[in-house]
């Protein structure tokens, strides 16, 4: 097997999940998240939990997109995906849209993506294999 291509795999998956998941904190950053709050209190839980948002959506994307501590941020990353899923996409779990798709395909996709990076790691074109 070419381990570049295998790498440069890795690469992409790293830099499309870290991007798009940094889009959303960036727009935390700026919006602010006291919806989140809301949305904390309504489950009955502490509403400071919304501030690991920033942890998930900015720390964690950095990581993965540096490929430093890689798999470290992407369980972060996972494990803000299935809050947010919970949170604020249960009713959506088993719908599909009007076009035959997931109505959760893009925060399956970044769970999912999530996932796979944590479990193949970052590959070479990192700053470390973590």
């Amino acid at each position: 097997m070419d381990h570049t291509l295998d790498d440069s795999g890795k690469l992409i998956l790293r830099l499309a999940l870290g991007i798009m998941i940094l889009l959303h904190g960036i727009a935390k950053i700026t919006g602010g998240i006291s919806g989140i709050e809301g949305m904390l209190a309504d489950a009955g839980l502490p509403a400071i939990l919304a501030y690991g948002v920033y942890i998930g959506e900015i720390l964690a994307p950095i990581l993965v997109i540096l490929g430093l501590y890689a798999r470290i941020g992407a369980v972060l990353i996972a494990i803000n995906m299935v809050f947010a899923i919970a949170l604020a996409h249960a009713h959506e779990v088993f719908q599909l849209t009007g076009h035959g798709g997931w109505a959760l395909e893009l925060q399956g996709m970044f769970l999912f993506a999530a996932i796979a990076l944590a479990l193949t790691g970052p590959g070479r074109f990192a700053i470390n294999r973590q």
